[in-house]
């Protein structure tokens, strides 16, 4: 159904969930005292935060190519990405040092039933939003939709974490077992975070397209190389959900212009068809000129991507 709206309406559900979530496991902190979920109610700031810097992202992103911006705005999604896993390190920060000085200073928890069945309330609104975001994200082929979803599931397995030693301080009364918990939480919101700030670092770097999506290019190419029809200089790149791709193609010198117009048309059309949301752009040299070779980059030879 996500096909259906504008990307950023998606995250309506995020900036719910992430408002329901918030209540929920502050209410369970207050209830029970319990360090880890505190740690756990501090994430939901956060994810309220991210999905309000994703939820303003796409409405940018979504404007139309303008004389300022001839490639478009979507590669403001990597900026969101990146403030999304700035934002879940300094959660993890902020969930350590609390977890550090609850284990130096352990107090006793309370009324442990209300405050799990809370977290554990919290803890599903999370992944069924996380699910439904995730499918969206691949729809649109959306980073920023991603990042948000992974965000989420990512809370989910920390309330989990959360509940589960929060069920053997019930039964052993070792609480500290609560700070430790929280500990590894944070530790474990850390990879999460560094993950989605190495991702937007490589889509700002324009970083080419994925192996996979290379090989689908070449093949297409492959069908249309001869002794006299070569390419070189390919490059690729995302902006996000948009490809970009462009090459130089090696044509016979006595090629018409009309002939090597259709040719492009073929191969740009076949390569549409197999990634979605590409633009191309093809450079067509005559094959037996000289200076047709003199700008190759010796990285990138004829007739295929390496």
């Amino acid at each position: 159904m996500f096909n259906l709206v504008p990307k950023n309406r998606v995250l309506y559900l995020s900036i719910a969930a992430a408002l329901i979530t918030m209540v929920m496991k502050f209410a369970a902190y207050w209830i029970t005292g319990s360090v880890g979920l505190l740690s756990d109610a501090l994430e939901s700031i956060v994810n309220l935060v991210a999905a309000l810097v994703a939820f303003v992202a796409l409405i940018i992103a979504e404007r139309p190519a303008d004389d300022t911006h001839p490639f478009g705005h979507e590669k403001i999604e990597y900026f969101s990405s990146g403030v999304e896993g700035t934002l879940i390190l300094v959660a993890a920060t902020g969930i350590i040092y609390t977890a550090v000085q609850h284990l130096l200073h352990p107090r006793p928890l309370a009324d442990l039933d209300a405050g799990l069945m809370l977290a554990l309330a919290a803890s599903a609104t999370n992944f069924i939003a996380a699910r439904l975001l995730l499918r969206a994200a691949r729809q649109h082929d959306s980073i920023t939709i991603e990042a948000d979803a992974k965000h989420l599931l990512t809370d989910v397995w920390t309330t989990l974490g959360v509940l589960v030693a929060l069920v053997v301080v019930k039964f052993t009364n070792w609480t500290i077992i609560d700070p430790l918990i929280a500990m590894a939480v944070g530790g474990n919101i850390v990879f999460s975070g560094i993950d989605l700030l190495r991702r937007s670092f490589h889509g700002l770097m324009d970083f080419r397209l994925p192996q996979p999506e290379l090989a689908a290019i070449a093949e297409v190419l492959e069908k249309y190389l001869g002794a006299n029809q070569v390419y070189h200089n390919l490059r690729t790149r995302k902006s996000g959900a948009q490809r970009f791709i462009e090459f130089h193609l090696l044509v016979p010198g006595d090629m018409n212009v009309r002939a090597a117009h259709t040719l492009c048309e073929q191969i740009e059309n076949e390569i549409r068809q197999r990634l979605q949301h590409t633009s191309v752009t093809i450079h067509t040299e005559p094959a037996d000129e000289l200076v047709s070779y003199q700008d190759v980059e010796t990285s990138l030879p004829y007739g295929r991507y390496r």
